[in-house]
Parts: structure tokens; sequence; C-alpha cells
């Protein structure tokens, strides 16, 4: 019997976390993940990356019209805000009080609960 390695990948971002963006339209902005697609390696952040679709009317929207949305952020363009200093901060992981992962912050060292 072959032994299962365990092929999830780990991100230094999760969602609800804060984080501020470091490269693109939107640079120094900062804003709170609402979700993270980890197969792809990106992110949608509250109010950065706006972008308009056109919607067809529907059942549900019989007006349709343009709205206003969030795309996508590749994670490499993000970086976590500490939540003791307020700034952007490098993560690193190590090992917590009961064993599991923990993030914590390079800058400060303090452990990054999320």
């Amino acid at each position: 019997m072959e032994r299962k390695l365990n092929k999830q990948t780990k991100l230094h971002i999760k969602t609800g976390d804060t984080v501020k963006v470091i490269a693109g339209d939107d640079k120094g902005k900062t804003g709170k993940v609402l979700s993270v697609v980890v197969e792809k390696r990106k992110a949608f952040v509250e109010g950065i990356n706006m972008i308009t679709k056109h919607v067809k009317p529907t059942a549900a929207k019989p007006q349709g019209g343009i709205e206003k949305k969030e795309a996508a952020l590749h994670i490499s363009n993000l970086m976590l805000v500490d939540p003791k200093t307020g700034e952007a901060t490098r993560t690193g992981r190590k090992a917590g009080e009961n064993g599991k992962l923990v993030r914590f912050s390079k800058k400060t060292g303090e452990v990054i609960n999320g």
C-alpha cells in the first residue's frame, strides 16, 4: 500500500485576511479577502480590481444592465497586513502550541490568527 502525501498547497493569505496590493493598478490599496482560488493562486479582494460586467435580463434581474464586481488578483501581488501594527508584512510558518503550523509576522514575530 502506497503512502499518500498531502498535496494541498499552502498560501500566505486566507479568506478574511486584510491584505495590501503591492503591484498593479490598485497598488497601495488595502482590502479584505473575500475568497481564495487555491488551484489558480488567485484571490478576490473587497473593493479592489473592480470590473464592469454587462448582465442580460433574467427572471431574477429583469432590468439587466451593467454591474461592478471584483475580479481575481494573483496572490503574488498581495501582502498580508499585520493586525497589530497595521503594516504590510511577510509571513512565515512555525509549529504552534499543539503542533499545528501557525502563521507569524516576519516583521514583529507575532502569531497571526486566522
